[in-house]
């Protein structure tokens, strides 16, 4: 990781819909992603959960420091961004945290 990203970090997690992949997966890469990163959180990982009772998805976004984190949050854009994913996804959340480099969980 960049020294430069050791601020916040911003976990999302949900389940994709069933038949929403696709569609899913072209808004994220297409739209979401680019976005969120253009206001300065950059994606860092995504993790897919195979098995158990846990959300299907984990994603981290990174920012140099917690201002620009809830900069974002309080961004429109973010709102819209995340009422538009709740179309491809369910059990959505997200948690603003303290950077750590190991992996993190709500």
């Amino acid at each position: 990781m960049d020294a430069e990203y050791f601020g916040a970090k911003l976990l999302l997690s949900y389940d994709i819909k069933e038949d929403m992949h696709q569609a899913y997966f072209q808004f994220m890469v297409g739209r979401y992603v680019p976005i969120v990163q253009a206001m300065g959180v950059r994606m860092n990982v995504a993790w897919h959960t195979a098995y158990g009772d846990y959300p299907e998805r984990l994603i981290e976004f990174v920012a140099s420091d917690r201002e620009t984190m809830m900069a974002l949050l309080e961004n429109e854009t973010w709102h819209a961004l995340n009422e538009k994913l709740l179309e491809y996804v369910s059990n959505f959340s997200y948690k603003v945290i303290r950077y750590r480099e190991e992996f993190q969980f709500f």
